[in-house]
């Protein structure tokens, strides 16, 4: 059964860091390109943060750049999303994705798996 699934969401003040887990199974991530997106109430889901499968391209929304950063860890089949300096415009369920899609445009289209989401709350 392919599944992603996410973890590591939570409450956290302004300025805070948290960081966000997801975990492949049924097939192998490295072979996907991979993404972070968010959805905040009211709005459209948009993307964070989006990699490529074969080097070391990286894609950024202006938002999050220098305060975010993703990790693809193939050893153990996840990828991971370290937020820092967290802010209140922050706050949204993020979702990991996987698919055949280019990672240097980062919009949902394209990206076949989906996890679930994880809530993160960025209040004071």
């Amino acid at each position: 059964q392919v599944q992603l699934v996410e973890s590591g969401g939570g409450l956290v003040q302004p300025g805070g860091s948290l960081r966000l887990s997801c975990a492949a199974s049924g097939f192998t991530l490295k072979t996907y390109a991979i993404g972070w997106f968010r959805q905040a109430p009211g709005k459209e889901r948009e993307g964070v943060s989006c990699a490529s499968t074969i080097d070391d391209n990286t894609y950024y929304a202006d938002s999050v750049k220098g305060r975010f950063t993703i990790f693809r860890d193939s050893a153990k089949n996840t990828v991971e999303l370290e937020m820092n300096n967290l802010q209140l415009e922050d706050t949204a369920v993020y979702y990991c994705a996987a698919g055949y899609a280019n990672p240097l445009v980062c919009i949902p289209v394209g990206y076949d798996h989906w996890g679930q989401g994880t809530q993160v709350t960025v209040s004071s």
